[in-house]
């Protein structure tokens, strides 16, 4: 019978050192495969503790990939009812609240900033 993995187990195993995923509903031990990911260790360590899923499957990786997978079952993940959020859903919300930042900036300083430049011109113009 395959372990229950809980989600405080799954986010207690986020480093280098000891490391697991979840894809698809199962727990995979990555550990031993950190440093042979062909994306390198920081895009695979963006994705410990939490729900790898959706990063998984938008790389698109090939069969010998997930031929791997097997081997580093560690069971499945108890908290079928629990959303996590993977780590490419949070790098996107973060952008997402970024663009949303600057985009609330330039709405009150490129207004100002015209204004201010069409005063300029009336006074350096002499047009009153």
């Amino acid at each position: 019978m395959a372990a229950r993995i809980t989600i405080d187990d799954l986010r207690a195993h986020k480093t280098k050192e000891s490391f697991y995923i979840l894809i698809e509903g199962k727990v995979y031990d990555c550990t031993k495969f950190i440093d042979e990911h062909p994306g390198g260790d920081e895009v695979i360590l963006a994705e410990g503790g939490q729900d790898a899923s959706e990063a998984f499957e938008d790389v698109g990786h090939s069969e010998e990939a997930r031929a791997l997978l097997p081997a580093m079952l560690v069971g499945e993940f108890e908290g079928d009812g629990v959303k996590l959020r993977s780590g490419a859903a949070a790098a996107q919300a973060s952008r997402v609240s970024g663009a949303v930042e600057q985009g609330s900036n330039l709405m009150y300083f490129v207004p100002l900033g015209l204004l201010g430049a069409y005063f300029g011109w009336r006074y350096y113009s002499g047009a009153a």
